[in-house]
């Protein structure tokens, strides 16, 4: 009796994951037609990937990369060094990032929702911070405000965006939906998104949205808000408590992976934070996979008789 047994194709989820996105991406194996090609572009971004997610510094990710088994599953033939980590964070720019980002996106989407977080963007000691309160030399922090548009069903995120002022919500999102390429789908939003221009821009661009009215001044004499989607807007579906769930995706990244933005120039920022946004959709990807489908083993058996017969 024989017993044959398949096994995984990949070594990891994470890896299954990788080659998908890579393929998908449809980029280059190397952008330059001559010159030195020792690393592939599915080297560098899932490198880059892994350096997200290890959520270390440049140079302790270098030294503990090279004791993992990522060196023979991505067939590195070099050791990578600081100097060349850092030329892949700036190799790709957000244009490219946010193409990737798109390969990351569920194929059905029904229910959106957007919210905006604030995100610390400089490192600095709390203890130290309380201290120079006291003297009154608190030294300036940059401000990261950070928007995020989701699918409801799958907590994907489709859109982000970041800006390092304190700009109104709704002109964030009116960036947002122009980009969003995505038809016939319900939008949620705050109070802060109450805008009349949002909600023609939304429409214009495949989305019906929702946000509730904001209060209305006492003296005023008219009892309706102005604009028709505004006015359409005062009696809110019952779904529209699904908009919490932003909430819950803009905690989980703030405890899990974006505890501050470490790069200073804001175009470096720009990228480090659409690289996490990436890594994150890749793991409610292996999530929701995880959920649908068990790893299964086949397991072929093959029985040989003898028969005796007389000639």
């Amino acid at each position: 009796m024989l017993q044959q047994i398949i096994l995984p194709k990949y070594n990891s989820k994470l890896e299954e994951q990788l080659i998908k996105l890579f393929h998908e991406a449809d980029l280059p194996l190397h952008f330059n037609k001559t010159g030195n090609k020792e690393f592939t572009n599915y080297q560098r971004i899932s490198i880059i990937i892994l350096f997200y997610k290890s959520g270390k510094s440049l140079r302790d990710f270098i030294v503990d990369i090279k004791e993992t088994k990522w060196v023979s599953w991505l067939g590195l033939k070099k050791p990578i060094k600081k100097s060349t980590l850092h030329d892949w964070l700036k190799m790709f720019n957000m244009k490219m990032i946010r193409n990737i980002c798109k390969v990351l996106l569920p194929k059905k989407v029904e229910l959106t929702s957007i919210d905006a977080t604030g995100l610390d963007s400089w490192q600095r000691s709390r203890h130290y911070e309380k201290r120079a309160e006291e003297i009154g030399r608190l030294p300036y922090m940059p401000y990261a405000k950070a928007s995020l548009f989701i699918d409801v069903k799958t907590h994907i995120v489709l859109d982000f965006d970041l800006v390092m002022s304190h700009s109104h919500d709704v002109k964030i999102a009116e960036r947002i939906f122009k980009r969003n390429a995505i038809k016939d789908i319900i939008g949620l939003g705050d109070k802060g998104f109450d805008s009349e221009n949002l909600h023609e821009i939304a429409r214009a661009n495949g989305i019906t949205f929702y946000a509730p009215v904001r209060k209305m001044n006492k003296r005023s004499l008219k009892k309706r808000p102005k604009g028709k989607h505004r006015r359409e807007c005062i009696e809110l579906p019952e779904f529209y408590g699904m908009r919490w769930i932003n909430e819950t995706v803009n905690s989980v990244l703030k405890r899990t992976q974006i505890h501050s933005l470490r790069s200073k120039k804001h175009f470096m920022r720009e990228r480090e934070f659409a690289w996490q946004i990436v890594y994150y959709n890749i793991k409610r990807i292996m999530k929701i996979s995880n959920s649908k489908n068990n790893q299964t083993f086949f397991i072929f058996q093959i029985e040989v008789y003898s028969i005796r017969t007389e000639q």
